[in-house]
């Protein structure tokens, strides 16, 4: 029986294919680097071709693991969101590299935007603000600056998509006749382009902003039969059922299914969303609304909260600053010392994201001295995760949807004491499943309801999701204060 789930997990660092049995167990999994590309201070690019490339050679290597792509029910794909790629219809080809959602590039259209006083209505009707994180910005630049994007518009030949876009057209055969130029509608909420009320992009957004409705894609469902491969790639055709972005996948695979329910993932960002079910979310306090799911034309929603570095981080303190080898060795650090000795880092090394919104902040280390070495800056680095979630929670709660728990994920989640850590500074309980890859497990579960392999998104959450570690709180108040005061002066720095 072919019940073997494919999610190509296509991140900002690494893409990934990983199989999954229809009970949520991983079988197999295949992971390649992307190059990351700084062109100038602010700007980051991926290469389209090689995203595509690496993803299809992840995908080649697993399949086998199943017994040949005739065993595979469904693929799931997952995505870093707010990416943006421009492609040619004709030749099927990137016409510039991927923008990707760190970028900063378009801030001072941001901000004429902003001064035109567009911001309030655009927040009101996408549930974002005017910000560079996403993706319409991102699309106009391109349009003012590539002459190859330019002209591929003038000629009507120009393709627009986030990444999970580019990849079902690519796996579905694009340029050959009938290949999907779809994106989800978890990936749609993220473009500016999109009212949360709305079944596709609307023609005002994209006037605002000044991309051409033409060079969008369909908006279309995150489960169900969505579209199905070239039989030239695999041998077979293989049904496309999962669609969904990142942080959208990771809330699924959470199980965050009821309103209420919040989960926050620690990947090379930090992103915390709760299920405001069918309310359109609508905050005071600077945090997002997005689409959470939406399954045959219905959708749910989340309140959201985006950081820009988590770990990313810790990856730059591996790769720049040489103060360890591998992220593991942050946790032996932190628990080597008692405390940072007053060391704090604001890591705005992409800007500051929610709830401050401050693009052109920047990183800041306070508190050295010469008792300061690698652990101090690692153990700070880790705080800062908890920091970071602080100003978060303040902020949902402020908007009235204040955390009962927090169920946590993603590469970092890994790391013991700083989930600990998590919960002392919020004073929660901390929730972390025995397989922390939930973004991948979301997208399988989107993929396995929508295949058929569950009557719903409901049974194949509760059947896929496993076993859980919990974290109880347990700091003195007075830390717990005297962290977050340095916190705060470090914070006015940045």
């Amino acid at each position: 029986m072919s019940d073997y789930i494919l999610v190509l997990d296509e991140g900002t660092t690494s893409t990934r294919a990983m199989l999954f049995a229809s009970d949520g167990v991983l079988v197999a999994s295949e992971q390649a680097e992307l190059t990351q590309h700084y062109p100038q201070a602010g700007w980051v690019e991926h290469d389209a071709g090689e995203i595509w490339d690496k993803t299809l050679a992840c995908a080649n290597a697993v399949i086998p693991k199943a017994g040949g792509a005739a065993m595979i029910a469904a693929i799931g794909i997952t995505n870093q969101r707010e990416t943006v790629v421009a492609w040619d219809k004709v030749s099927g080809e990137p016409l510039t590299r991927a923008i990707v959602w760190q970028d900063r590039r378009t801030e001072p259209f941001c901000a004429e935007l902003r001064d035109g006083g567009h911001e309030a209505d655009v927040q009101r009707r996408t549930g974002l603000l005017l910000d560079p994180y996403f993706s319409g910005t991102k699309m106009r630049w391109m349009l003012d600056n590539v002459p190859e994007v330019s002209a591929a518009g003038d000629a009507g030949t120009l393709a627009f998509g986030t990444v999970e876009s580019w990849l079902t057209y690519k796996l579905t055969g694009g340029p050959k006749d009938g290949s999907a130029h779809i994106t989800d509608a978890s990936n749609a909420s993220r473009t500016l382009l999109m009212e949360l009320s709305g079944a596709g992009f609307d023609p005002g957004l994209c006037d605002l902003i000044g991309v051409p409705h033409a060079a969008l894609p369909e908006v279309v469902d995150m489960s169900g039969a969505l579209a199905q491969t070239d039989k030239a790639l695999f041998g077979t055709a293989i049904p496309i059922t999962g669609l969904a972005g990142d942080q959208q996948a990771a809330t699924i695979g959470q199980a965050c299914l009821s309103p209420g329910q919040t989960k926050a993932t620690y990947g090379t960002g930090a992103f915390v969303l709760t299920n405001q079910g069918a309310s359109i979310p609508q905050s005071t306090n600077r945090l997002l609304g997005t689409v959470l799911t939406q399954i045959a034309g219905q959708r749910t929603y989340a309140i959201e909260g985006s950081v820009f570095v988590a770990g990313s981080l810790v990856q730059w303190l591996r790769d720049a600053l040489g103060i360890v080898d591998v992220a593991a060795q942050t946790e032996e650090l932190a628990r080597s010392i008692a405390d940072s000795g007053g060391v704090t880092i604001v890591p705005a090394l992409a800007g500051l994201g929610a709830p401050h919104w401050r693009a052109e902040a920047r990183g800041v280390i306070t508190g050295l001295s010469f008792a300061s070495g690698k652990a101090e800056i690692a153990r700070a680095a880790l705080e800062a995760m908890a920091h970071q979630t602080h100003d978060l929670a303040q902020a949902f709660a402020a908007d009235g949807t204040a955390w009962e728990t927090l169920r946590i994920d993603g590469g970092m989640s890994a790391n013991d004491w700083m989930a600990q850590d998590l919960a002392n500074m919020l004073g929660l309980t901390v929730e972390r499943p025995g397989f922390v890859e939930t973004t991948a497990l979301g997208a399988a579960m989107l993929a396995a309801a929508g295949a058929g392999l569950y009557p719903d998104l409901a049974s194949a959450a509760e059947a896929m999701r496993g076993k859980l570690t919990l974290f109880e709180p347990g700091m003195d108040d007075g830390i717990r204060e005297e962290r977050l005061a340095r916190w705060r002066k470090a914070l006015d720095a940045a």
